[in-house]
């Protein structure tokens, strides 16, 4: 546990009444693998969510942004060094450490930085004051927790076997107080504080819901019967280029469910992965209530992202090593002074924006290394185009091209080229690359792609094929599904 970095708090005539800044407050909530799957109000499937749907609908909904991908297999980790860098993926890596962070940047402009929850970034958090900075990951790890992984193989399985409200298994419910309610208890903690010191304020709280291990309390797994639980549109048992693209069955994220994939074994981890986000829906309500009743919510400004989506079954995929929607878009809000309610946006914006944009409403000047650009231009109908192209990565085993409604997905090791029209197929469920009728598209979007991947500074050659196991090549020769 890292200890307070207390800072004095200046009482203002010795009352405790919340005072009025000149520059606005922020409070940056962030959640940890959550797909557009979880928000109740986008109706994607069953989960619920009313605080963020009320959060949704009180402010701006940006309902195409996406995370950039990853240098490894652990997304979060880009993700995050991306957004408090300000930099595209592929200069995060080192300028993470190179130049200052987010909260540096608002703390040198005048305000208190408050920072609670999973950090996952190189380095210690740099904020005035920081409550139980966590890991990356609850612990889950095989030698850990062996039963949570490659389960549950059947209903008998299940029975036996480990349950996500077992208090005894650690992870989430490591210390007592399963970590969700331990990031509101303290975001609620400093927003008491925050009444009495006369400097605006800038609030990181990042929950580690909803990564595994999906724990909860069993009253939100009860929400939540099996046969209420839908499978996937796109289910499959197996990901044909599994290999290839480099999310084999070995990768821990793909190893939390059997193989192959089931029906039965996507619905249990559904299930807790919504019952997760429904109870860190209930803390984020309590963060909400304790602002509302500061008497510093009119000067406030929120925004609610995630670091990245999650597949759970969808594609026959679990983790978020790839290039489909369900793993790299997700939920973006913001809500706060002059910013009007029920507002949706579907232009395509990177979650990472959300550093510019709280410098823009700040009137901060925006550092010449920050890459990612303010979403209030959109908000304000001064530009209605964010980025041209969207970029993504996993490695050097996948890249992709996301140009108004076509997405080009390239597996370099194995020369696979997928082709979706996303507006069409939102579930990304056709590939058109094999159909000679778009060969020319897929020629065009890979020209624009190479190009694109010299403007984000991306050295991997497209054309330059690694050897694939004899089992591999028989994969991707013979697909099984779409």
């Amino acid at each position: 546990m890292i200890k307070y970095l207390l800072i004095p708090c200046l009482l203002m005539f010795g009352t405790l009444q919340a005072k009025e800044n000149k520059h606005p407050n922020f409070l940056f909530i962030f959640a940890d693998d959550m797909s557009l799957d979880t928000i109740g109000a986008m109706q994607r499937d069953v989960c619920k969510t009313p605080n963020l749907d009320k959060l949704m609908a009180s402010g701006a909904s940006f309902n195409r942004s996406y995370n950039m991908g990853a240098w490894n297999g652990a997304v979060c980790m880009a993700s995050r060094s991306m957004l408090n860098s300000g930099l595209f993926v592929n200069r995060a890596q080192e300028g993470i450490n190179k130049y200052p962070h987010w909260s540096e940047i608002m703390r040198d402009n005048g305000y208190t930085t408050y920072m609670t929850g999973k950090w996952h970034v190189p380095g210690k958090p740099r904020f005035d004051v920081v409550r139980d900075a966590r890991p990356g990951m609850p612990n889950t790890f095989p030698h850990n927790q062996p039963e949570a992984y490659n389960r549950p193989k059947s209903p008998e399985h299940y029975a036996k076997g480990w349950k996500p409200w077992d208090k005894t298994k650690g992870g989430f419910w490591e210390g007592g107080t399963h970590w969700s309610e331990v990031v509101a208890n303290h975001g609620v903690d400093f927003i008491e504080m925050a009444k009495n010191d006369d400097k605006p304020f800038f609030m990181y709280i990042a929950f580690n819901a909803t990564h595994d291990p999906r724990q909860a309390p069993k009253e939100y797994i009860d929400m939540y019967p099996l046969d209420s639980i839908k499978i996937p549109e796109n289910f499959l048992s197996s990901y044909p280029y599994a290999e290839p693209m480099g999310v084999p069955h070995s990768l821990r994220d793909e190893y939390l469910m059997p193989m192959p994939r089931t029906e039965y074994a996507v619905k249990v981890h559904r299930q807790e992965y919504f019952a997760l986000a429904t109870h860190m829906d209930e803390q984020i309500g309590r963060i909400l209530k304790a602002l509302d009743d500061s008497g510093m919510a009119d000067n406030t400004y929120i925004i609610f992202t995630a670091d990245h989506g999650l597949a759970v079954g969808r594609h026959g995929l679990v983790g978020k090593q790839c290039m489909y929607d369900h793993s790299m878009q997700v939920p973006f809000f913001i809500a706060g002074p002059q910013i009007k309610a029920k507002q949706q946006f579907d232009m395509p914006i990177y979650l990472q924006d959300a550093m510019a944009t709280t410098l823009d409403l700040a009137g901060i000047n925006k550092p010449k290394h920050v890459q990612f650009n303010s979403v209030m231009p959109l908000i304000n109908k001064k530009r209605k185009q964010q980025y041209p192209l969207i970029y993504g990565k996993y490695t050097h085993t996948q890249r992709m091209i996301q140009d108004g409604d076509y997405k080009l997905i390239v597996y370099p090791n194995a020369q696979v080229y997928r082709l979706f029209n996303t507006a069409k197929d939102p579930f990304e469920m056709i590939d058109l690359a094999k159909n000679p009728e778009y060969a020319n598209k897929v020629k065009k979007l890979t020209k624009k792609l190479k190009k694109l991947m010299l403007d984000m500074d991306d050295t991997l050659n497209l054309d330059q094929a690694k050897n694939l196991s004899q089992e591999a090549q028989k994969k991707i020769t013979n697909p099984d599904g779409h």
